[in-house]
């Protein structure tokens, strides 16, 4: 394959990726947009919020069963296969009645749908050299907000004509990206055994536990912002659910371009921990002025709801590229593996609790409380002197020119999974303080 074909075909496989991831997380994390319905059924709203929070727990039982997968069989068809599984799920799930039923459903469709989270990464890491690799997965992790977005701009009007068919437009969705990935994807070439390896595990420094619990912390705030902000317009504000679908899904159109803004601030600073610090408590601001709006009543509620909509999901793709970028391509699986499950995790249990919580004590006490959490998360960040002298030392990259062993490959294996991040991207050392400096 020559270059200008090469170039065009890794394009596409990051169209089609992100088509699939969307439209995984369409379902994953856009089932909030169904508690109206759902409550309209006779539900509670702490039942709804433990409805839509089973796919993220089924999400987080096979994340690395997934990746596994893909390590041994290849991409395409772990990807093709899960989203493809998950799509008739939802399909069956549109005949299901009864809330012990539609969970089980929602936790096999999530469950499912995980090897979107599993397959897509690597296949850019493995068709994108490193020049290109960072605005690639700046894009990969549009997917999320973008799948939300999708959510918000056609449950609500589609739950109108019921909850089945908002379930079958969903399952839909899944089969189409299962069906692209299956005509257009193509596995990377695989490098030979041994690139990469580290001389030592990364977790003997408290680095990456520190990131993986900042990110975890900050995990609470976004999900407490996005499951329940439909429900806070049409509750507190008075909001018809097909009017605040729309206004929400330009809220995460415009998280996903925080992402992107928040990855290219990072590369011109020299660190991702620095202004993943900073915008923890920009957004901690932002959620104590919402907090006083709905305690008061005030409609500056909404515009902060909005900004909060915006802030508390700018810091997911910083801790994603610090972790790796930390860990190493050697170590980066399974570093990401740990973190994107723990997060998942916790987000899984942020709809029921902080849905009985506002139960309890109302939107305003319960957004208080959720202020702490982006504090406590700007404190735990490890410093950003930790990304150049406790990051552990490579084999790769000892002795003299900085430039490791698997950047002088050439063809697939210079861009193959193990060439994925850190010293073993085919960048020296120093590219740890940031390809701005």
């Amino acid at each position: 394959m020559d270059e200008e074909q090469g170039d065009r075909r890794r394009w596409l496989v990051l169209a089609v990726g992100m088509f699939a991831m969307t439209s995984g997380c369409a379902f994953q994390f856009g089932l909030p947009y169904l508690i109206p319905a759902l409550r309209d059924e006779g539900l509670s709203l702490s039942q709804a919020g433990l409805l839509a929070a089973c796919p993220t727990i089924g999400l987080v039982l096979t994340l690395t069963p997934w990746g596994a997968a893909a390590d041994r069989w290849g991409e395409r068809w772990v990807l093709a296969s899960g989203l493809g599984l998950g799509g008739l799920v939802l399909l069956g799930a549109a005949r299901v009645h009864g809330t012990v039923g539609l969970g089980a459903c929602f936790l096999l469709a999530g469950a499912a749908g995980a090897s979107a989270h599993a397959s897509s990464g690597r296949l850019i890491l493995g068709w994108f050299p490193a020049r290109q690799r960072g605005l690639a997965m700046g894009l990969r992790q549009t997917s999320l907000p973008l799948g939300v977005a999708v959510a918000a701009l056609l449950l609500p009007p589609l739950a109108g004509h019921g909850r089945a068919t908002a379930l079958v437009v969903l399952g839909g969705l899944s089969l189409g990206a299962a069906l692209l990935v299956a005509a257009a994807v193509r596995d990377p070439a695989r490098p030979a055994d041994g690139d990469g390896r580290r001389a030592g595990s990364p977790y003997r420094t408290p680095v990456l536990w520190r990131l993986h619990g900042a990110a975890t912390l900050l995990v609470v705030p976004q999900f407490t912002v996005s499951v329940f902000a439909l429900v806070f317009l049409v509750d507190e504000r008075g909001w018809p659910p097909a009017a605040a679908g729309p206004l929400l899904a330009c809220v995460q159109v415009a998280g996903a371009g925080a992402r992107l803004a928040a990855g290219r601030w990072s590369d011109v600073a020299g660190s991702r921990v620095g202004p993943m610090r900073r915008l923890a408590l920009t957004a901690a601001g932002v959620l104590a002025v919402l907090a006083a709006g709905a305690l008061t009543g005030s409609a500056v509620a909404v515009s902060a709801l909005m900004a909060a909509g915006v802030l508390t999901v700018s810091t997911n793709g910083l801790s994603f590229t610090a972790v790796a970028e930390y860990a190493g391509s050697a170590w980066a699986g399974r570093a990401l593996g740990v973190h994107t499950t723990v997060q998942n995790a916790v987000a899984a249990c942020v709809a029921p609790t902080v849905g009985a919580l506002i139960g309890a004590v109302g939107y305003g006490a319960a957004y208080a409380l959720v202020v702490a959490f982006p504090l406590v998360a700007a404190v735990v960040v490890p410093p950003v002197l930790h990304e150049k002298s406790d990051r552990p030392t490579s084999r790769a990259t000892r002795g003299g020119s900085g430039t490791p062993r698997t950047a002088r490959r050439t063809g697939a294996q210079a861009t193959g999974p193990r060439a994925a991040h850190g010293a073993e991207s085919g960048l020296p050392e120093s590219a740890w303080d940031g390809p701005g400096r």
